[in-house]
């Protein structure tokens, strides 16, 4: 080979480069200095043999590197490594490599033994930020110094600490901490013994839960994906819980004995559900024990509308919409939208002027000046009365509470935003495993408190999900623990909503989905209505226009042939005047006559029309 390209990796939590030494090495020109970064835990070698060498093995670079904390440390190269070959080509000839896997432990004990109960365990990671600590030694001794520092080694001083054998440390910080003793004997001190601590009271980081293709899909096998991560003692697993929200399947679920969360693995695919909504919750545990959960809600539906191609718009699977009629629908809402948005602008017009001539309702005006003189006769009253309230109140809060050795549960999981046709649930965690859990819940609007009672697990995990939907309103929850008679104190309040989404008629419930679907549907059979009879008067106008327009034809056509018969009465009357003219001299009166009889010929000649002739000259050629 002639010429070298490597990169190692190794982990910057627990190592720390600190002499990279080329020394002896086969590599006679170096492209680059070597280069490191301890941040990033990467080392960068480039160099070159100018004639090449053909060795079984060679020594390249001496790299030392301090521990910065226990645990395990691997040191690999990474793809981007190459070994060329001298053969003028460059040929890469790195086909095998091998990395090393190092196990990081403390010295073994040269002082005192120290053991923790706390913390017995120097790999394992723990939540407990109280540490406590003893220590003993095989022969006695005059005393001890001893010392709390991040360091993996480190040496206390040569001041005595005292001859007890057990401390402890409140309120560490997360993190890594190593402690060091050693004790004290006829006047010297002895070697030093190294114990790590290792405290994660964090959660892992937030993070969401995606559901493909969507989390409302008609799909009955979802598929849900996430990820976090966690910065001090890893992620250990994740766990799964599906809680049905709608009636049906609460009371199908009931019978089944079904685990609280099972494990799982991202992406995840769960298993067939049925129709109706669902909470997905998601719990992250890092190898401490902490916990982050996330809820996500799905509901597995019929789609309301689906398009169909060539056809029209599907509504639930039960009827089909053709698209001329869809669009003769969409043409009638936008008409009515117009008109609609026409009326606000005119409103909108009217407040704006009002607003502009700051003009008051007299019955505001009037309740205004009530206002006014309700204050002003009943505002020191007022303002004595919330004084002594507040004094009341706070002198109730002075009166001590009986101590408990039983901590109140924690509430992990709660349904906060659920509408009154979904079922809700509540879940957490206590430190009393197998204890009886009681749930209380308190609608605020009607004061009315119902509780209930569940138990934990051999974890301490423990899941409420009440029997029947609550009514809409503002609810105030709490909890408490009971282990056998003694009870905890109650745990913080949690308020949240139950939002109107159906209608309660007597026993039965409809749904605003099912509502504006029945809605939809009554429109829908109304436009149909109106288009049925618009196209039967549109027929019957039709025939009755064809029927009428034929009868004025006809009649105009009498009037014609009327006009035309009177026409021929009156040449022929001319005719006669005429030839009596030719034989004799008319008179006056026959004068009279002729012109009488010119003039009416000029004025259904007026009248009738050029054409009226030629019909007639047809139809008596006819």
């Amino acid at each position: 080979v002639n010429a070298i390209d490597v990169n190692l990796e190794f982990p910057a939590r627990t190592l720390q480069l600190s002499s990279p030494s080329t020394g002896p090495s086969i590599i006679e020109i170096w492209t680059s200095p070597p280069r490191f970064n301890n941040q990033t835990g990467t080392i960068e070698l480039l160099g070159g043999i100018p004639r090449g060498i053909n060795v079984s093995n060679g020594l390249i670079i001496k790299l030392t590197f301090r521990v910065k904390s226990t645990g395990s440390a691997i040191v690999k190269f990474s793809d981007a490594s190459r070994v060329l070959l001298n053969d003028g080509l460059g040929s890469d000839s790195l086909y095998q490599v091998q990395n090393a896997v190092f196990r990081l432990a403390l010295p073994p004990p040269a002082g005192p033994i120290v053991v923790s109960e706390t913390h017995p365990d120097q790999l394992k990671w723990y939540q407990q930020v109280t540490v406590v600590l003893s220590w003993a030694s095989a022969e006695a001794v005059d005393a001890y110094s001893y010392m709390l520092s991040a360091e993996p080694v480190d040496f206390p001083d040569d001041t005595s600490e005292g001859a007890r054998t057990g401390v402890a440390y409140k309120g560490l910080a997360s993190g890594k901490h190593y402690f060091h003793i050693k004790a004290l004997k006829d006047g010297r001190w002895g070697g030093t013994t190294h114990f790590g601590i290792n405290i994660d009271a964090e959660s892992p980081a937030e993070f969401s839960v995606e559901v493909k293709p969507s989390p409302k899909t008609k799909e009955r096998q979802p598929i849900i994906q996430f990820f976090t991560t966690d910065s001090l003692s890893g992620l250990d697993h994740f766990e799964l819980k599906t809680v049905p929200l709608s009636s049906h399947i609460v009371q199908t679920a009931r019978r089944e004995d079904q685990p609280l969360f099972i494990e799982i693995e991202s992406p995840f695919i769960l298993s067939e559900l049925e129709l109706g909504a669902y909470d997905i919750i998601v719990r992250a545990y890092d190898n401490a024990g902490n916990i982050r959960e996330t809820v996500q809600r799905i509901s597995i539906v019929t789609p309301l509308f689906q398009f169909v191609e060539n056809e029209g718009l599907r509504i639930k699977d039960v009827i089909l919409i053709p698209w001329l009629w869809l669009w003769l629908f969409l043409l009638l809402l936008l008409l009515i939208s117009g008109f609609f948005a026409w009326w606000i602008r005119r409103l909108h017009h009217d407040v704006d002027s009002r607003r502009t001539r700051a003009e008051i309702p007299s019955h505001v005006k009037k309740q205004l000046a009530e206002l006014k003189e309700y204050r002003a006769k009943y505002g020191k009253m007022v303002i004595l009365f919330v004084v002594l309230f507040s004094t009341l109140f706070l002198w109730g809060e002075k009166v001590s509470a009986q101590d408990i050795e039983i901590g109140p549960p924690v509430v992990t999981t709660v349904s906060r935003n659920i509408s009154n046709e979904e079922i809700f649930y509540v879940g957490g965690k206590t430190e009393a495993p197998s204890a009886e859990i009681i749930i209380y819940l308190q609608n605020l609007q009607t004061g009315e408190t119902i509780s209930r009672r569940v138990s934990s697990d051999k974890r301490g995990d423990w899941l409420y999900r009440h029997d029947t939907f609550l009514s809409t309103g503002t609810y105030l929850l709490w909890t408490q623990a009971k282990l056998g008679e003694q009870l905890s104190p109650p745990s913080p309040q949690i308020q949240f909503q139950v939002q109107p989404t159906a209608i309660q008629l007597g026993a039965s419930r409809i749904s605003f989905e099912t509502l504006y679907l029945l809605i939809s549907v009554f429109l829908f059979v109304i436009l149909i209505s109106l288009i049925v009879y618009i196209v039967f008067h549109g027929v019957q106008l039709r025939a009755k226009h064809h029927h009428l327009r034929k009868e004025i034809r006809d009649v105009e056509e009498s009037i014609r042939r009327g006009f035309a018969v009177l026409r021929r009465d009156i040449e022929a009357e001319l005719a006669i005047v005429k030839k009596a003219r030719m034989s004799k001299e008319l008179s006056i009166e026959e004068r009279l006559q002729e012109e009488q009889l010119l003039r009416d010929l000029d004025a259904v000649e007026k009248r009738i029309g050029k054409e009226i002739w030629d019909v007639e000259r047809v139809e008596g050629n006819d």
